[in-house]
């Protein structure tokens, strides 16, 4: 179970927004850059400038607001004939790169280990691309958990709103980039287990 499946619903309360943005010309592609850009640049500035701990309150905020522009831009896209294979390559590309640069600040923050946090950006990076990979062997985009995109974003928002309180994080919340890194490993392997499912499936006579 994965939090990418209740991203149905997600969408569902999001189509009437979403056909205003067709109605004044805006581009799933634009959303896509959009998005990226912004996440970029909230990372970068929480790593370089330090701005302090309440800063990360926008860490979950950005999370959930991302997590709508997602669904924006593939709603744009298929439901409005904006589908591209600019698209495809923007939407796999950004998605890695804003997942690094919003987790990259938790490297900074103890008792998380830098090591560890770039472990979990790596993994999380190749998660996406093993995913992306399932159409090359007969195989569905595979989005399968149990810390998929959507799953990092719940975790690491949560994250983000506990330090923005105040509370400093105890000292067995050490072992918490470690777990996850298990975690996408396991997505890593499931993801490539359920493809070759699926593309043994829809070769058999």
């Amino acid at each position: 179970m994965s939090i990418y499946e209740l991203k149905p619903r997600f969408q569902a309360l999001l189509r009437p927004l979403v056909q205003r943005l067709h109605a004044m010309g805006v581009t799933a592609n634009q959303v896509t850059v959009a998005a990226c850009a912004i996440s970029v640049a909230l990372g970068l500035w929480l790593f370089f400038a330090s701005p302090g701990a309440a800063a990360f309150a926008l860490i979950p905020l950005w999370m959930f607001l991302r997590m709508a522009f997602n669904a924006i831009d593939g709603m744009l896209a298929r439901e409005h004939g904006q589908q591209s294979a600019l698209g495809a390559f923007l939407n796999e590309l950004t998605d890695v790169l804003s997942d690094a640069a919003l987790y990259l600040p938790f490297a900074l923050v103890a008792p998380f280990s830098p090591f560890w946090v770039g472990t979990v950006i790596v993994l999380a990076g190749l998660s996406e691309f093993t995913g992306a990979l399932g159409p090359t062997v007969g195989a569905s985009r595979r989005y399968d958990g149990p810390m998929g995109k959507s799953d990092r974003a719940f975790v690491f928002g949560a994250l983000g709103l506990y330090i923005a309180l105040g509370g400093p994080l105890p000292v067995w919340s050490a072992v918490l980039m470690p777990l996850m890194a298990a975690l996408i490993a396991w997505t890593i392997v499931n993801r490539i287990r359920r493809a070759l499912v699926e593309a043994r499936a829809t070769t058999r006579p």
